[in-house]
């Protein structure tokens, strides 16, 4: 498995009426981690939209434990623990900070297509890095 912590702090922007972090925005944070995770590892969302590969959300869930409140700080963990074939599959977990209670958890999975919209392969490079981290 693969994994990689990111620090957010919750913002104003970030709460409704309630108080508590806004639903979707955890969605937000997902990107947020998963963007650092590739990342870390070697693999820039930039250079492989230049190559022409896309990675489209094609599906996401979000389950909800506990509401985070303005001005906490948050860790999200983003990990891959199965080495693509068509797809490849996310999983978070977000946590407070300080306690390391988990607030919400979900995944996303994410196919790769082409500039056209078309599904092609997991490109080699991808696998390659994946697979040096010890991913199989």
């Amino acid at each position: 498995m693969i994994s990689f912590d990111h620090k957010v702090k919750v913002y104003y922007r970030d709460i409704d009426q309630m108080g508590i972090v806004y639903h979707s925005r955890y969605l937000e944070y997902f990107e947020e981690s998963r963007t650092e995770l590739l990342k870390s590892i070697g693999i820039s969302v930039t250079k492989i939209e230049k190559a022409g590969i896309m990675l489209p959300v094609i599906s996401s869930h979000c389950e909800y434990f506990k509401g985070a409140c303005f001005e906490q700080e948050l860790k999200v963990t983003s990990a891959i623990s199965i080495l693509p074939k068509a797809k490849l599959d996310i999983d978070y977990s977000i946590f407070c900070a300080k306690s390391s209670i988990l607030y919400v958890k979900g995944y996303t999975t994410h196919a790769f297509v082409n500039k056209y919209n078309k599904p092609v392969r997991v490109p080699k490079m991808i696998i390659d890095l994946l697979d040096k981290e010890g991913l199989m």
